[in-house]
């Protein structure tokens, strides 16, 4: 790696460049990047795509060999059977917070004994695709994109077409129309991940075209640019996101079929709970989650709820905050919740966040919540 970076000095390379040129699996050459960018001995840029370009210390670390980090994956030519249970449960882990791509923070959980962005990552080095699911909020993107930093994203809908996936003709600024290339097409011919959010809500004529760079075909036909024939470089790797509770969301066998792994991600409470969310708010909704599962209730807060609790509540108060997440629960749970948050709390009554009467100029303010945070700031 720091060979091939030293003997080109000027340029800034992606990973799935220098894969293709030295022979390794897209997992094998991330890391070992990294590892150079780690000990200064190369830099890291690019504002989405990460590339890597040699400094001084490059071809000093060209000469001798680097030892990986703990989790550096095997490259595709070695055996699979190499990758067992005891050796991964063996191997010393880095088990995070790892910094995404866009600044925040992923704490990673353990999957099959390893923390699971190590277990995607050989995965995709295994080419198994992987289908994540569970209730939105529950931090499956954010587990792709610290497992992956040169992920590229589809956001499904029913309106997804197959342009969206694929490319299609859009007109320039002198009027002439040309093709643009789509996001499966550019993670095929660079190598890199493609994560297709909420899958089952696009329609299932449309991820039709996905399925024959996932199989071992692994190439498409581009019929609306001339019929172009787009093979799937080393390293490219398809994810997918499924909310099984989201209306609309259909889990067909043909999709099911094409993703051999399949994982449940629920909201992991004791992380809350070290990111110092309210204990009696985690409390309320581990309740609620109890009754989900039970079948006793349709929602429950998740850790994307519990995040906006927070930084609601330091922006308006305990008050606003806890009327704000009543508010947010379906029309026909809010009851239920509501009731748990009197419970916990010790109100009498709490109702959705709603605008109240026109203040007057003479009216008397009191700090958002303060009446609440009162009771809350002497309970803890």
């Amino acid at each position: 790696m720091a060979r091939l970076l030293a003997d080109r000095p000027a340029d800034s390379l992606t990973i799935g460049e220098m894969a293709r040129q030295l022979g390794h699996s897209h997992g094998a050459v991330r890391n070992a990047a990294l590892t150079l960018v780690r000990r200064g001995e190369a830099d890291q840029g690019g504002t989405g795509q990460p590339e890597f370009r040699a400094n001084a210390k490059t071809a000093a670390a060209a000469q001798t060999a680097v030892i990986s980090p703990p989790g550096t994956h095997s490259p595709r030519a070695q055996a699979a059977p190499a990758r067992t249970t005891i050796l991964a449960a063996a191997t010393p882990r880095q088990t995070g917070p790892i910094r995404r791509a866009g600044g925040q923070l992923y704490h990673p959980r353990e999957l099959a004994d390893l923390p699971d962005v190590e277990a995607l990552n050989r995965l995709r080095d295994a080419d198994v695709p992987v289908l994540l699911y569970g209730p939105p909020g529950t931090g499956k993107t954010s587990l792709v994109e610290a497992a992956f930093p040169d992920l590229l994203t589809v956001a499904g809908d029913g309106d997804t077409t197959v342009g969206d996936l694929i490319g299609e003709y859009t007109q320039d600024d002198g009027g002439s129309y040309v093709f643009q290339y789509g996001p499966l097409v550019t993670a095929m011919t660079e190598g890199r991940a493609l994560l297709i959010d909420d899958a089952t809500l696009i329609s299932p004529k449309v991820l039709a075209a996905l399925y024959p760079a996932m199989d071992g075909r692994r190439q498409i036909q581009v019929k609306a640019h001339k019929g172009e024939t787009i093979k799937a470089e080393p390293g490219f790797y398809v994810v997918a996101g499924h909310n099984p509770g989201v209306h609309g969301a259909v889990l067909t066998e043909a999709l099911a079929s094409r993703f051999s792994v399949q994982i449940q991600i629920g909201t992991d409470y004791d992380l809350a709970l070290a990111l110092k969310i309210d204990a009696r708010v985690v409390r309320v909704a581990r309740h609620l989650a109890r009754q989900v599962e039970l079948g006793e209730l349709g929602w429950a807060p998740q850790l994307r709820e519990l995040l906006s609790y927070q930084k609601t509540e330091a922006v308006l108060g305990t008050t606003a905050a806890l009327a704000n997440l009543v508010g947010i629960a379906p029309v026909e749970d809010r009851d239920a919740v509501a009731d748990a948050v009197i419970k916990a709390v010790g109100v009498k009554k709490i109702a959705p966040l709603t605008l109240g009467k026109q203040l007057s100029a003479s009216a008397v303010r009191q700090p958002p919540g303060s009446a609440v945070s009162a009771r809350w700031s002497r309970s803890r």
